[in-house]
């Protein structure tokens, strides 16, 4: 008996279960059962993307094109090669590639599509994957000098999945160490291992982190799609500055393992992986695919998936901000706060109610906890990971960091938790008048890459207060292009969030405004 029912693209299981795993995996048939069915109706969609170059057109677009054998899995990864050997010394955002092995698996796969088979999807999709994720016989450093050499024996979860979906991987994209800590004084994804990466739109300006090579290299055409992760903003800002889309679903609707800070401990559900790419209608494809318990992150919930398309966006009451009041010195520009309101005109009369409203005070107290909690063992969780991979030489703005902090008592961390709780809590409340809330990601386009601390998305005091607070209460939050900057030159994305597990809510409010916006645009490069 096959006991593989870990999610809708199933890993394996043992093959010969004990009585006790019989008895808890069949509790979950049905769940599985559930996903597994929104999954096929989910990908049964068809592509409203209108691209026509291989390398632009959406992933499911892509996929549908090579399902009906228009286009083959070689064409597309020879395509999205090419791309990336045209594009990625300017960008720095692919730091390892896998060109030989994906030759091979597009080779295989073009030969079953010969018979009549498609393994999944995703078949032939070519992707890369930020390097935090295990990737097998592909070495995956995390940024870190103690990986440098490091090759995984398997697949972190999320990747497996892609991959029994038939998605080939290209490579690996840059982020700094750990996914926390980049390089003093360079606001961009950054390591001492690689350096730093470079916008497309504006090789001056900052990718964003800590997704922020995998942000470049899909606003450039250089993969379909990638799978990040989010602690705090980390695929929601390179999202916004590389003017893609990109989700960070409900806490531990997908399985974190194999990512190189994973799972456990006080910020346990802060952490979330989810894919990026050009279209919302990608997100809705590969997030079901990703999601669903591996029965080795044991904080993954068996939540079966809701189909965005069966979102009666006329029933939504929105609740909108333009800037929330949080950001101090570093105050919203009015390039941001002018993209947001048009995403709340554009929502006027296509849903039922848009208001603007914003719950500044229990903002400003999440954040305030989560600052707490994040120092409050003067970064000690980061020398542990230092520890955990043998890396003696780590991010030189982590070490000054760690030197000016001082732990602080058993107490106070105690209470910075119950504090954090009381405002999920509050937040929960007020989010019963709405179904929708939009703000913004950050509080300015892209910034320079050489810009001073606080000045930009990546500056000190800059991030959390838009995109930590959604980490910190788990909340569904997907990103899409609304706007510019004045010049017409960068992108400026929203953040459109629900309550949990209404991950469906946010890409289909996300996907109604790309197609008033238009979302990606071709970058320069």
């Amino acid at each position: 008996m096959n006991a593989t029912i870990a999610g809708p693209a199933a890993d394996e299981a043992p093959a010969q279960p004990r009585r006790r795993d019989f008895l808890r995996l069949s509790s979950t048939r049905q769940i599985a059962a559930a996903a597994a069915t929104a999954v096929a109706s989910v990908t049964q969609a068809a592509s409203t993307d209108k691209s026509d170059d291989i390398i632009y057109m959406s992933a499911t677009k892509l996929a549908g094109l090579i399902r009906q054998r228009k286009i083959s899995a070689t064409d597309a990864v020879e395509a999205y090669i090419s791309r990336q050997i045209d594009v990625n010394d300017a960008l720095n955002a692919v730091v390892t590639n896998s060109f030989k092995r994906a030759r091979a698996e597009a080779k295989a796969l073009d030969e079953k599509a010969a018979r009549g088979e498609f393994v999944g999807p995703l078949h032939g999709v070519p992707m890369t994957i930020k390097d935090s994720l295990d990737t097998e016989g592909v070495v995956s450093t995390g940024g870190t000098m103690g990986r440098q050499q490091f090759v995984p024996a398997k697949d972190a979860t999320v990747v497996a999945r892609v991959r029994k979906a038939g998605a080939i991987l290209l490579g690996k994209t840059n982020t700094p160490e750990f996914t926390l800590g980049g390089l003093s004084g360079i606001s961009t994804a950054s390591n001492l291992l690689f350096g730093g990466s470079h916008n497309p739109y504006d090789l001056t300006r900052s990718t964003s982190g800590s997704s922020g090579g995998a942000g470049a290299i899909v606003a450039a055409g250089g993969a379909a799609f990638d799978i990040g992760s989010d602690w705090g903003g980390s695929i929601r800002g390179p999202a916004h500055n590389n003017g893609i889309a990109g989700i960070k679903p409900t806490s531990v609707r997908v399985p974190r393992t194999g990512h190189i800070v994973d799972y456990g401990g006080v910020f346990d559900l802060w952490q979330q992986l989810g894919p990026m790419a050009r279209r919302v209608e990608d997100l809705t494809l590969i997030t079901p695919i990703i999601s669903g318990p591996d029965f080795r992150d044991a904080s993954c919930a068996p939540v079966p998936w809701a189909d965005p398309a069966k979102v009666d966006l006329k029933k939504l009451r929105v609740a909108y901000c333009a800037d929330n009041g949080a950001t101090g010195q570093s105050a919203t520009d009015e390039d941001t706060k002018k993209t947001v309101r048009q995403a709340a005109k554009w929502l006027e009369g296509a849903t039922a109610s848009v208001k603007e409203d914003v719950p500044q005070q229990i903002l400003l107290e999440l954040n305030a906890a989560r600052t707490k909690l994040t120092g409050g063992d003067a970064w000690q969780f980061y020398q542990r990971l230092a520890d955990k991979f043998g890396s003696k030489n780590f991010s030189p703005s982590v070490k000054e960091r760690m030197k000016s902090m001082t732990p602080i008592t058993s107490a106070e961390y105690v209470e910075a938790w119950e504090l954090q709780d009381l405002g999920k809590s509050r937040m929960l409340e007020w989010m019963t008048g709405y179904d929708i809330f939009i703000c913004p990601v950050a509080n300015k386009p892209a910034q320079p890459i050489d810009a001073e601390p606080g000045a930009g998305f990546g500056g000190p005091g800059t991030t959390w207060q838009y995109t930590g607070i959604f980490n910190s209460t788990g909340w569904p939050s997907t990103v899409v292009r609304c706007g510019s900057s004045a010049d017409g030159k960068l992108p400026i994305g929203v953040q459109v969030i629900a309550a949990p597990w209404r991950d469906d809510l946010t890409l289909a409010v996300a996907s109604f405004l790309e197609s008033k916006s238009g979302g990606w645009q071709k970058p320069p490069i």
